[in-house]
């Protein structure tokens, strides 16, 4: 059993020590349940490129840009590896499903799509090529 203190540290907000009152539980369950609800922040981020999973909403310095389902999807992996070099395997293993080895330029055709949408017409660029390793979202080169 752990020491009060050592829960608190361990994320825990509050605790009752034994033996307590049932009054004083009902009434710190009562405050509990006053507090405000905590969403959790949603939106993936980097500089000032913007996706909204739950809304499939992308925007880059305010403006909305139109995604396909695949594009999101790889967007939206990019995004939550920003910053870690991501393999083509990689990818197609979390944005299509495949394990696949043989010659295929999918992966190459579906970051050329993302670059002309979240990229052309934005700086800084954010979509970067590792040559011999793959791909990295992130500010700087």
């Amino acid at each position: 059993m752990l020491p009060e203190k050592d829960g608190l540290d361990l994320g825990a907000d509050d605790y009752l020590s034994k033996p307590f009152d049932l009054k004083e539980l009902f009434a710190r369950l009562r405050a509990i349940l006053r507090r405000p609800p905590v969403e959790p922040e949603t939106t993936l981020r980097v500089a000032d490129l913007e996706l909204d999973p739950a809304r499939r909403e992308v925007r880059r310095s305010g403006t909305r840009i139109d995604l396909t389902t695949k594009e999101l999807a790889l967007l939206e992996y990019l995004l939550r590896k920003k910053g870690i070099v991501v393999t083509r395997a990689m990818i197609l293993d979390h944005v299509w499903n495949m394990d696949y080895h043989g010659e295929s330029n999918l992966v190459e055709v579906y970051i050329n799509y993302l670059r002309r949408k979240v990229d052309q017409d934005f700086e800084p660029k954010l979509i970067h090529t590792i040559r011999g390793a793959g791909y990295v979202l992130r500010t700087e080169e």
